[in-house]
C-alpha cells in the first residue's frame, strides 16, 4: 500500500509517524526499527570530547529506500554537523564528534531528510560533571538519651552528577581487621548529617568511621575517624541548686549542684562561669568535681548582683561539653563604702558677712569601692569624732554640692554611705590656684568618642592632676561628667571619655596640684574626629568700584564647624569663565578682590575647609563700576567749577559795559530819530496824486508825514491803533493820513481820509502812508524806518521833499496781497538787517505789490 501509494506525501509522512510508534519505549539510545544511535559514553567530564553514529537501515525503513537518505543532528535546539558515509549492508551511517562538551545535560537527536521533510528517528542523552569531591570536617556526637550516633560533615564542590553519600562504619578496622565495612546511614533529602542507630554501635570499644561518595566517575572518601563512641559522648547539663554567702563580711560564696540522672554513673568534671551585668566577659572557674555536688568561690564583690551557670562533661577530658546550665542569679551582701572620692571645688567671696561661696564636686566611688549601692553622701566642716558626729552642711544624693561656709575655711570632709555604713571621711583642702602650670600640652583622638589628653610635667613635681573638659557653645552638664582626677604625680597622659561626641569641639584644661597650691591652668581645644563644615558661611558686599569689591562673612558656628577651621577659600569667575581663587586665613572674616576688570558681572562664592575636606557655599553676583568713587566725584567737581565759572562770566559781562557792548551792540532807537519828529511845512499844499486802481501805471505819493512818537508812549503792536492815553499824561499821536487828489477828495484843509481794509469796500483805493516811531529801550536818536504800501503794481516813490536831515536805509519789500507776512509783502516787522530806520511805515489801502529802498 506504501508502495501504491508513494506518490503521495501525506501517505508518507503517515508511515513514517506508524515507524516513530513502533519503536517503543526509548532509554538513553532511542531508536526507531531502521536507525541506532550510539554515543561514546553518556556520562562524560565537562569539557572533554563526546563521539556519535547514527545508523540508517533503509530496508527496515519503508518509504525511504526509493529516495537518497540525508542525516543531520540537532544538539537539543541547536543544529551539528556531523559527516555521512555509506556502511556495510547497504546502510548510510553518520558520524559526530563534539570537541569540548560544556553542557552539564543535553539530548542528542539524529533526524532523516526525506522529500523535504525532517523526522527524529534516533536520540542519546549525554550528561557531564566532575568526579564527587572529598568530604570533610567529620565529626560525631552520642546521644545518651538513645544512644544513637549523629555523624555531621561538609560537603564539597557540586559535580553536577547524581552521586549517592553514605556513612560507613568497622567495627574492628582500627586494629587492620578485614571485616568488611557496613552502611551505617544514608542521609536523606540532600543532607549532610545522619545517626548510626544503637545495633550497629560498640560501646567503650574503638571504631571506624568514614563518609564515601560515589557517582558516575568516580568514588571519594572523607578522613577515617577511629573513636570510641562514649568518647563523643555529650551529656546533660546539670542543675544548680543554691548559692549563699559564707561566712558573712566575706567575699566567698557557696554553690551546690546535681548531674542529671543519666550521667549519675560517671566521673564527671565541671566548669563554672559567672558575670556581673557590669561585666564584659564571663569569670571561668574550672577543676570541678561533678560528683562533689558543692564548691566555693571566693573575690566577690560586695553588694552586686551575679549571673551563675555550669557545665559538665566526662573526667577522661574526651568528648564534648554539655550545655550551659539553667542560669541563677545572686546578690552579694553590703558593706560599709572604702577607698577616698576624687574632688573637685571652686570658691569665691560671697560679699557681705564675711562668708565664702564653695561648689563642691566629687566623683562617684568605683564599683569595688562603693561595696553596694551607695545612698547619698556627706559634707562637714570637720571630721567624725568618738560618741560625736559634726554638722552637716550638705547631705545629697547627687555628685556635687553648693554650700556656704566662713572665710578662711580651708578644709571639708566628704563621706558616703549605703545601707552597711559610712566610707571614712575624705579630706578636701581648699588651696589658691597659684602654683606652676605645666610645660606644655596636646590633644589627639583617642576614637570617635574619647580624647588622650598629654601634658609635659610642670618643673615642681605634682601630686596629682586634674582634668577639666567642657563643649564649647554649649551648656555644660553635670560637674561629674566634665572632670577627672590623675592621682599619679608621674603621669604625662590620661584618657577622656565622658560626653566626647565626633565632629564637636571641647575646651580642656588640665591644673596640677600640689602640696600647698593648684597650679594654674594650661588650656586646648580638640575633637575627636573632624570632617568637612556642615555648611559655609554667606557671603555679603561691603563694597565695590571698577576694580576692587571687598566681601564680608558671618564665621560659621562652632556647632556647624565639624573640625578646626584650616582656611576659606574665595573663588570668582567673569562671563567668560575666567575662574581666580584666593586662601583667605581663617581668622579673617572680610576679603578684597582687587585687578577685576570694570563694568563687569563676577560670580563669586566661598569654601571653608578643615583637615577632613571643605564646603562650598552659595553664590553671590556682583557687577563692577565703570569709575571709581574718587572719579566720579572728580568729575562733579569739575563740572561745579565749570558752572560756577560760567555765572561768574555772566555777572562780569552784565556788570562791565564796555565787555557787554563788545557782544550786545547798542542798536538806535528809530523813535529819537530826527525823522520822526520832522513834519514837511508844504503838507496842506501838496495834494497827494493817486492814480486810478483801473489805470496801470506809476503811483505817486506827494507827501509823506512824518510823526514823532510823544516822550514815554509805549510802541503800539504793528498794524494797530496806538490806545488812548488819558488826559494829563501824553498826547495822543495822530492818525496816519495822506493827501488824496480827484474828484470827490476832499481840499487842502480838509480832513484826512479813514483808510480801507481791502477792495472789496465801496469808494475808491485811498493810499496812505504812516510813520511809527518805536525804538529799543535805551536806544538813542535811531533813524526812523520807512515802508510805503501801494495797491499798484508800479513802484511808490517817496515825494523828494526837504528834510531837515538825510533818509538812510529805507527799505522796501516785495508786494503781497493785503500785506500779509507770509505772502511776500512788506513784513510785519522790519528786518534786523536794516537797524538803523524802525518804526516808519508808509501803507495804502489797497494791496502792496512792491517795496523799494530810497
Amino acid at each position: 500500500m506504501a508502495r501504491r501509494g508513494a506518490g503521495t506525501p501525506f501517505l508518507l509522512r503517515l508511515s513514517l509517524l506508524l515507524l516513530l510508534q513502533l519503536g517503543g519505549e526509548w532509554g538513553p539510545s532511542r531508536t526507531l526499527g531502521c536507525a541506532l544511535v550510539a554515543v561514546g559514553s553518556p556520562v562524560v567530564s565537562l569539557g572533554s570530547a563526546v563521539t556519535a553514529s547514527c545508523t540508517i537501515r533503509s530496508e527496515l525503513c519503508r518509504g525511504l529506500e526509493q529516495g537518497k537518505v540525508q542525516i543531520t543532528w540537532m544538539l537539543d535546539n541547536e543544529p551539528v554537523a556531523g559527516s555521512q558515509h555509506q556502511g556495510p549492508g547497504g546502510t548510510e551511517v553518520s558520524n559526530l564528534t563534539l570537541p569540548q562538551f560544556n553542557r552539564t545535560q543535553a539530548k542528542l537527536w539524529c533526524w532523516v531528510e526525506w522529500n523535504g521533510t525532517k523526522q527524529r528517528v534516533g536520540m542519546a542523552e549525554i550528561r557531564a560533571g566532575y568526579p564527587p569531591a572529598k568530604p570533610f570536617n567529620l565529626s560525631c556526637i552520642l546521644n545518651l538519651s538513645d544512644y544513637g550516633l549523629t555523624c555531621r560533615w561538609e560537603q564539597g564542590a557540586d559535580s553536577h552528577l547524581p552521586t549517592s553519600v553514605t556513612l560507613k562504619s568497622h567495627p574492628f578496622r582500627c586494629r587492620r581487621s578485614r571485616a568488611p565495612a557496613v552502611t551505617g546511614c544514608t542521609p536523606q533529602g540532600g543532607h549532610s548529617h545522619c545517626t548510626v542507630p544503637r545495633r550497629l554501635l560498640q560501646l567503650y570499644r574503638q571504631m571506624e568511621i568514614w563518609v564515601s561518595a560515589a557517582n558516575a566517575l568516580g568514588t571519594a572518601e572523607s578522613e577515617h575517624l577511629c573513636i570510641d563512641p562514649m568518647d563523643v559522648a555529650k551529656l546533660d547539663p546539670p542543675a544548680l541548686q543554691s548559692i549563699q554567702s559564707i561566712p558573712f563580711q566575706t567575699d566567698c560564696v557557696a554553690l551546690a549542684w546535681e548531674v542529671a540522672r543519666s550521667n549519675a554513673h560517671m566521673e564527671l568534671q565541671c566548669e563554672l562561669r559567672y558575670r556581673a551585668p557590669e561585666d564584659p566577659a564571663w569569670a571561668l572557674v574550672t577543676g570541678i568535681i561533678g560528683q562533689a555536688g558543692t564548691t566555693q568561690r571566693c573575690g566577690f564583690l560586695f553588694g552586686t548582683q551575679y549571673h551563675f551557670q555550669m557545665r559538665c562533661r566526662r573526667s577522661s577530658a574526651r568528648g564534648y561539653w554539655s550545655e550551659w546550665s539553667l542560669g541563677r542569679n545572686y546578690t552579694t551582701h553590703e558593706k560599709a563604702p572604702t577607698g577616698k572620692l576624687d574632688a573637685w571645688w571652686s570658691a569665691r567671696p560671697a560679699g557681705a558677712g564675711g562668708r565664702l561661696e564653695v561648689q563642691l564636686c566629687w566623683k562617684a566611688p568605683r564599683r569595688r569601692e562603693a561595696n553596694g549601692r551607695v545612698l547619698g553622701y556627706r559634707v562637714t566642716l570637720s571630721p567624725r569624732r568618738r560618741g560625736r558626729d559634726p554638722h552637716t552642711i550638705c547631705n545629697t544624693t547627687h555628685t556635687q554640692c553648693n554650700f556656704s561656709a566662713p572665710v578662711g575655711t580651708r578644709r571639708v570632709y566628704l563621706s558616703a554611705y549605703n545601707t552597711a555604713g559610712e566610707s571614712a571621711a575624705t579630706e578636701v583642702v581648699l588651696l589658691e590656684r597659684k602654683g606652676q602650670p605645666l610645660a606644655g600640652l596636646r590633644a589627639v583622638p583617642g576614637g570617635e568618642r574619647s580624647l588622650w589628653v598629654c601634658w609635659e610635667a610642670p618643673p615642681a613635681p605634682a601630686a596629682a592632676y586634674v582634668l577639666e573638659w567642657q563643649r564649647v557653645s554649649s551648656e555644660p552638664g553635670r560637674c561629674s561628667a566634665c572632670w577627672q582626677m590623675e592621682r599619679d604625680g608621674a603621669a604625662t597622659a590620661a584618657l577622656i571619655r565622658d560626653g566626647i561626641e565626633p565632629f564637636q569641639r571641647y575646651n580642656v584644661s588640665v591644673y596640677p596640684l600640689y602640696k600647698d597650691a593648684i597650679g594654674v591652668p594650661s588650656h586646648i581645644a580638640a575633637y575627636s574626629k573632624q570632617k568637612a563644615p556642615s555648611y559655609a558661611p554667606k557671603l555679603h558686599l561691603k563694597s565695590i568700584s571698577k576694580s576692587n569689591a571687598e566681601l564680608c562673612w558671618d564665621p560659621v558656628p562652632v556647632e556647624m564647624q565639624n573640625g578646626f577651621i584650616t582656611s576659606y577659600t574665595i573663588f570668582w569667575a567673569n562671563s567668560t569663565a575666567e575662574v581666580s581663587s584666593a586662601t583667605v586665613n581663617p581668622s579673617l572674616s572680610s576679603f578684597v578682590i582687587r585687578e577685576l576688570k570694570p563694568s563687569t558681572l563676577y560670580k563669586v562664592h566661598i569654601m571653608a575647609s578643615t583637615a577632613a575636606g571643605g564646603t562650598n557655599g552659595t553664590s553671590l553676583t556682583l557687577v563692577t563700576m565703570v569709575l571709581d568713587d574718587i572719579e566720579i566725584q572728580f568729575l562733579f567737581l569739575t563740572l561745579g567749577l565749570i558752572f560756577v565759572l560760567l555765572i561768574l562770566l555772566l555777572i562780569c559781562f552784565q556788570k562791565n559795559g564796555r565787555v557787554k557792548q563788545q557782544f550786545w551792540p547798542s542798536i538806535p532807537d528809530p523813535a529819537n530819530s530826527s525823522l520822526g519828529k520832522w513834519v514837511p511845512a508844504e503838507l496842506q499844499q501838496e495834494p497827494l496824486q493817486v492814480p486810478s486802481v483801473r489805470e496801470p501805471g506809476l503811483a505817486t505819493i506827494s507827501t509823506v508825514t512824518v510823526l514823532e512818537r510823544a516822550a514815554g508812549k509805549q510802541p503800539s503792536a504793528w498794524g494797530k491803533e496806538p490806545a488812548t492815553t488819558t488826559a494829563g499824561t501824553f498826547p495822543a499821536p495822530p492818525q496816519p493820513y495822506v493827501r488824496q487828489e480827484g474828484p470827490g477828495a476832499p481840499g487842502r484843509g480838509g480832513a484826512a481820509a479813514e483808510p480801507r481794509q481791502g477792495r472789496g469796500g465801496s469808494g475808491e483805493a485811498v493810499q496812505y502812508a504812516r510813520v511809527v516811531g518805536g525804538g529799543y529801550k535805551g536806544q538813542q536818536h535811531a533813524p526812523p524806518r520807512l515802508y510805503l504800501r501801494s495797491s499798484s503794481t508800479q513802484p511808490l516813490l517817496l515825494d523828494p521833499s526837504p528834510s531837515p536831515k538825510p533818509y538812510e536805509n529805507l527799505w522796501f519789500h516785495g508786494a503781497a496781497p493785503h500785506g500779509s507776512p507770509g505772502d511776500g509783502g512788506c513784513p510785519e516787522e522790519p528786518p534786523a538787517t536794516f537797524p538803523l530806520l524802525q518804526g516808519l511805515r508808509i501803507s495804502g489801502a489797497e494791496e502792496l505789490h512792491d517795496c523799494r529802498t530810497f
